[in-house]
């Protein structure tokens, strides 16, 4: 690959870490990233190294083009590479910052928080994402220790915490086959439990031969591959949201940030959505693993999009590729069912991983989860276009719910 010296991009490029790979302490049955461990044959070795966190912060530092670097911390469970190494990663983002802003973000179930980590990510500004599928009885049915008990009491304990050192936390839910049954609930729960910037992920996942899928791409043509018993249905996924936004558009507008109704209503509003599985192209949020390879999406951590290791190409040059603009150009590959859809400028045939099933007219590239967007959509026009008018007249979106109660 030819080196870049300099980013020509005005947008900047992230690259999710993983330093201690799919290894966690949990053993969540939906949980599409365990079996990443695959790829790798010494499980003792997954452990960024002192010498990849280095190399890894000086040039993600270095390749962006905006004075704000926004660092992400995922896994597995990152929790797991243990406090010192990130103590280490905030004395080397000083080192390089060269003046810009450096924010930390780390994605975790909570099991492993205690005073000493939660007092050191309140020192040091971390935004917490805590993975919560609602209530007891939603979050145990699939996420569960290796000992197949479930970790809520674990999580919610890990909360407290949070709370308690005044620690900024937003929280993260799968919205799976069971828990898809109890919008209402789930979102009580979660503003009860503090959370103001709520996501819900739908989990669709398929299987072979009744086993997980194995370094499965969306693409794959293998036969007896299955939908998962744990993922959401698309006509109850559609209704989930309803359901919240329907409570959300009475009660909470400003309040409380759900990450689809803002990215719903920037598509109406005509400005970037903020999140990638609407955005019209896919490739500029990559991932690394513990040993600086370096793949097109945390979704397709198969080696066909391996783009690279760290130690032997720079992360600019990787992400500014051929094989990289190739992989975000195939986003707009959409079948005549799409590209005729009202509704395409809000949602571009959404994230590719879920592109599995042909349309009716037997065209392939389709999203598993297209009909449930549409019901969606649907029924939240009224209240976007308004919001979007309010926006355009410099007045608060909020305005929403006097329209709604006046209706």
């Amino acid at each position: 690959m030819k080196s870049i010296a300099f980013n020509p991009l005005t947008y900047p490029l992230y690259l999710m870490a993983k330093p201690i790979g799919a290894v966690c302490n949990l053993n969540c049955s939906y949980c599409y990233y365990l079996e990443k461990e695959f790829l790798y044959e010494n499980r003792a070795s997954y452990k960024m190294s002192d010498q990849l966190l280095e190399r890894f912060v000086k040039e993600y530092i270095d390749a962006q083009p905006t004075p704000n670097v926004s660092f992400t911390w995922h896994g597995g469970e990152p929790l797991l590479r243990g406090l010192d190494f990130y103590k280490k990663a905030i004395r080397l983002q000083k080192l390089y910052a060269k003046g810009r802003y450096v924010e930390n973000c780390v994605q975790t179930n909570g099991v492993l928080l205690n005073d000493e980590w939660c007092k050191f990510f309140a020192e040091n500004n971390f935004l917490v994402g805590i993975s919560i599928d609602g209530p007891e009885h939603c979050h145990n049915k699939y996420r569960r220790n290796k000992g197949e008990k479930g970790t809520f009491k674990d999580v919610m304990r890990g909360i407290e915490l949070l709370q308690k050192y005044g620690v900024e936390f937003n929280t993260m839910s799968v919205i799976n086959a069971y828990n898809a049954r109890y919008p209402l609930e789930i979102y009580q729960f979660l503003k009860e439990i503090g959370s103001r910037f709520l996501q819900f992920s739908p989990i669709v996942e398929r299987v072979f031969s009744g086993k997980k899928t194995a370094l499965q791409t969306p693409e794959s043509k293998e036969t007896d591959i299955q939908i998962a018993e744990w993922s959401v249905d698309p006509e109850q996924f559609g209704e989930f949201y309803i359901k919240i936004f329907d409570e959300w558009v009475k009660k909470d507008v400003g309040r409380i940030f759900v990450q689809l109704f803002d990215a719903t209503l920037a598509g109406f509003v005509g400005v970037e959505p903020g999140v990638c599985y609407f955005a019209k192209q896919c490739g500029h949020a990559a991932v690394m693993e513990f040993n600086g390879d370096v793949y097109s999406c945390d979704h397709f951590v198969f080696p066909e999009y391996k783009l690279g290791n760290l130690y032997q190409t720079p992360f600019l040059t990787m992400m500014l590729s051929d094989q990289q603009t190739s992989f975000g150009e195939k986003k707009k590959q959409l079948p005549l069912q799409c590209l005729d859809c009202e509704f395409l400028s809000i949602c571009n045939g959404e994230c590719p991983k879920n592109r599995f099933v042909k349309t009716k007219e037997g065209e392939p590239n389709a999203n598993y989860l297209c009909n449930g967007y549409r019901k969606f959509f649907f029924h939240v026009e009224p209240y976007m276009r308004f919001m979007t008018k309010e926006l355009e007249a410099n007045r608060p979106p909020a305005n929403v719910m006097n329209w709604e109660r006046n209706r």
